[in-house]
């Protein structure tokens, strides 16, 4: 139990609540995670969603991994202690945007299964939608687009993900994209027919 934690606080309910906001929108508000290795594409995927959905008059915001450590997360580390809470911290931002109507996307690294299982409790049903960025560490490391494997092998960098420190394949994600054969468009476009499809994302 954390004894730092006050007693005397209580939730304050708002007059407006997450249906009103999605109601005036004209859509349903979701988290959309892209997890996978580095290198894998998660960021540039993402970016290319947002954008797609953006031009279709959707309310769409970008949490990206690395932009968050400039600010909210700048004084984690890359241990798994702090790995988890960069994931609990996004997660909880994440579900504000989507309580304001807002469909969110997160694109972090995010390496272990009961971290992403915990960030998903935070979200009603079908509020949570898991992207299993799936790439080979190969074909990771051979793009490296910011030279970050090789200074790993060096021991430049210590604790990243696939080289010294694990990382945990999702289970079972609603979508896997597999950036190995499929361009950006293509990946988009699986993520696109999912949500207005699969979810429904225009009927409220």
């Amino acid at each position: 139990m954390d004894n730092n934690k006050s007693k005397n606080i209580t939730w304050h309910q708002s007059g407006i609540n997450k249906f009103d906001r999605q109601k005036q929108l004209g859509h349903k508000s979701v988290m959309i995670w892209f997890t996978g290795l580095s290198g894998s594409g998660k960021s540039t995927v993402a970016n290319a969603l947002q954008q797609e959905l953006y031009k279709r008059g959707i309310s769409v915001y970008l949490l990206d991994g690395d932009n968050l450590r400039h600010g909210l997360n700048n004084n984690l580390s890359f241990s798994a202690e702090d790995r988890k809470e960069s994931v609990r911290r996004t997660a909880e931002v994440g579900k504000l945007l989507v309580d304001a109507g807002v469909v969110t996307l997160a694109a972090l690294i995010s390496p272990f299964e009961e971290d992403r299982r915990i960030a998903r409790t935070l979200y009603e049903v079908n509020e949570f939608v898991e992207v299993y960025v799936k790439c080979t560490l190969q074909e990771c490391e051979k793009r490296d687009p910011k030279g970050l494997y090789a200074k790993a092998r060096k021991g430049e960098i210590r604790q990243f993900t696939g080289i010294d420190q694990p990382y945990e394949v999702p289970k079972n994600p609603e979508i896997i994209i597999d950036t190995d054969t499929l361009a950006v468009d293509e990946s988009v476009e699986i993520i696109i027919n999912f949500l207005f499809n699969k979810l429904r994302l225009m009927d409220i």
